[in-house]
């Protein structure tokens, strides 16, 4: 079944199963979280994209996004 969440990932039209909970520092307040979703195929170099960038807050199922994440 189909959730509607299509991966992050430029080129990728997967459904997400991962959420990529994140901000910027410079342009966001501590608490905003913005989401990048994730197919199980690109969920680990989506990741250490906004990790090395210390951007990553935290990763989450595509079901488990917080209603205030966006």
């Amino acid at each position: 079944m189909s959730t509607g969440l299509v991966c992050s990932a430029k080129g990728c039209r997967a459904t997400a199963t991962w959420a990529h909970l994140w901000n910027n520092p410079r342009l966001h307040t501590p608490e905003r979280r913005k989401v990048w979703l994730a197919c199980d195929e690109h969920r680990v170099s989506l990741g250490e994209f906004l990790s090395v960038r210390g951007f990553l807050k935290e990763t989450v199922p595509a079901a488990e996004i917080p209603a205030d994440a966006g």
